[in-house]
Formats: C-alpha cells, structure tokens, sequence
C-alpha cells in the first residue's frame, strides 16, 4: 500500500478551482470525503483528510479531467537549509517509507507556474545532486526502470518541497505531466497539435494501432484551415472536410483530402464512416447533443471532440455535457476526457463503443 498524506495533482493554472471541484466530488462519490487546498494559478492542488493510499487507487489517472499529473503525497518539507537539503530528505524518507522502496526514477520539477518556473534551474542541478546519492543509499535503481513506482521532488520554493510518489501505470509519462510536441512545417495550425496530442494521451498504443489504419475515413467538422485533416491524413486515413471556410492548398495535394463547404454543424455523411473528429466554436452543450447524435445515428465508430467551456462554473458544465453526451447517444461508450497541455479554454474528448 502507498504511504502518504494527501493526493498531488498538477493542473493548467487557472484551472485549480476546476480540479479541486472534480477532486472533492469524485472523492466523496468514491467514499473518501476530504477537502482541497490550493492557490489561484499556482498549477497545483492538494487533496487532504482521506486515506490518501486507498483514495489514489478509487481515482485512476486516466478518469481525471482536470489533472495532468496525479501524485501520491508523502511529505512536506518547510525551511531547509540551501546549504543542505539532501540530508532532510533522506531522513524523510527513512522515516516514512522504511526503506520499501526502490524507484525507478527520480524526477525534480516544480509546478509550471510563473511563479515558480525560476526554480527551474535548482530542480535541474538539485537533481543531478539528489540521483547519486539516493543509488548510493538503495533507495533508487542504477538505471531508470519505469515499470517501478517514481520519486518526485517538488519544488515550490528554495526552502519548500514536496516529496511524492508516482505508481506505475498510474500518471503522466512526462515531466510535469507535459507532452513536449513540436509544431510540424507542415501543419496547417497549431490547433494540429491539439489532436496530436490527444491522439497520444487518450489512445493507448495498442488502440492507436487498431483504431487508427491505412485506409479508414474520417470527417472533420469545421476543418478549416486543416490542422486536424492534417492529422488524420498523416495517420493514413481518407478525410472529408466539412467547413465553408478554404483549407491550405498543401493539405489538397495529398489526394486524400475532399473538401465539403457546408456547415459542419449540420452536416453528416451517407455512409458510416471510422472516425469523426470536431474542434468548432460552439456553446458546449450543443457541441456534446451534436456529438451524440453522430454516434447514435452510426455515422462514425470513433470520435475526438473539444468542448469550449465558459468562464464560469467550468466543472459543473463539464459533468453535465460529459452527461449529456453519454446519455443522448444512447449507447455503451468508453469515454475518456482530458483537458490537454495544447488546449486552452476546453476539454478533449474521445469516445467509441464499447
């Protein structure tokens, strides 16, 4: 069983209130009531007051929304001394984990908010100290091994760390819970990064490699100008996209591409087709109804969709198209959804039978 005192999850900052909502609701649904404590824009937020081991395996990473990394909580250190702040640790860590643990890997980091992105450089060096001396010590493996549970050394000020623990299987593979991608010169827009990355986090390898192959079809709504086309082609599929606005002339020549100028909110295909993919600008709830109704109509089998969501009360608007989505398309769904690195104000969501 994990020790620890509270659960760690870092957040898009801004959206602190948004995870502490989803964090306190699905804690109390899940029989562990607790409370939330964080700080506007400080890309963090503690849960405390439950079984923090137990509550950690009732809320599974890939079911928070919110979260882009979730993290079990074993210690706080207040006031350490710059000139050593090794000692501490290691004490720490004898004191709570009685030598139980051998890491695969060690990350330092600090939340990725202004206020703490200076620190940036400590955790870097502050790392390269730390790593030997915790293999000296047996507490780390001589070479990184991420099928074993992962130290984290969170830094939210020179003298202020958080100790945690990431279990296998359970978090982000990235540091800060960030997939780095780059923007391709080819890319119509950066909105390609969107689908890109939701391709990566919300698709598991195997189910990339069987929903996604050489020849299947898709549609875009509201394509325009392409940057989700463009994903979708390079993964090897035959698109439509819907939108009367152009697309960029590069993204035609492929041959894979036939343009729809009509609205893609009102349009939908004669034939099923494997994927339906939407990032248009549309109140959320309509975007969901919309959404399910291409789904309980069969017109596609898989579908990525972004919900914008408003400035106010964004949980709550959240749960209920999560909601509503599932409930008008009048199917079994696996769902997931995940607000993403490359995302703004909004939520990816995919979706396919079951």
């Amino acid at each position: 069983m994990t020790p620890g005192d509270a659960l760690l999850c870092y957040c898009r900052p801004g959206f602190e209130p948004e995870l502490a909502g989803e964090l306190s609701e699905r804690a109390a649904l899940a029989g562990h009531p607790g409370y939330a404590r964080t700080e506007r824009n400080s890309g963090y937020v503690e849960f405390l007051g439950a079984d923090a081991g137990a509550l950690t395996r009732a809320l599974p990473f890939a079911s928070l929304i919110f979260a882009r990394q979730k993290l079990t909580r074993i210690a706080e250190l207040r006031g350490l001394d710059p000139k050593d702040r090794i000692t501490p640790i290691l004490r720490t860590l004898e004191t709570v984990l009685s030598n139980a643990y051998t890491f695969g890997e060690l990350w330092v980091e600090h939340p990725d908010s202004d206020e703490a992105k200076p620190l940036a450089g400590l955790a870097r060096s502050f790392g390269n100290a730390l790593r030997p001396v915790l293999r000296k010590g047996g507490w780390l493996t001589g070479v990184d091994d991420p099928r074993r549970a992962r130290l984290h050394v969170v830094f939210l000020a020179g003298d202020h760390v958080l100790l945690a623990i990431a279990e296998a299987g359970d978090n982000a593979p990235w540091p800060l819970g960030i997939p780095r991608l780059r923007m391709h010169a080819d890319a119509p827009s950066r909105s390609a990064l969107k689908l890109e990355e939701a391709l990566m986090v919300l698709l598991s390898e195997k189910e990339r490699e069987k929903l996604l192959r050489e020849g299947m079809r898709g549609a875009d709504l509201g394509a325009a100008p392409g940057g989700w086309s463009w994903v979708l082609v390079r993964q090897g599929l035959r698109v439509m996209s819907v939108d009367n606005g152009p697309l960029q002339e590069k993204l035609m020549e492929s041959g894979r591409v036939e343009h729809l100028r009509e609205d893609g909110f009102h349009w939908h295909p004669r034939a099923p087709l494997d994927w339906m993919v939407c990032d248009m600008v549309e109140q959320p709830r309509r975007v969901a109804e919309r959404m399910a109704t291409w789904v309980r109509e069969g017109w596609c089998k898989h579908t990525i969709f972004n919900l914008k969501l408003p400035m106010k009360k964004r949980w709550d608007e959240t749960r209920l198209c999560l909601q509503l989505f599932e409930e008008q398309a009048g199917k079994p769904l696996l769902i997931r959804a995940r607000q993403l690195y490359h995302d703004r104000e909004e939520i990816t969501v995919f979706a396919t039978s079951r």
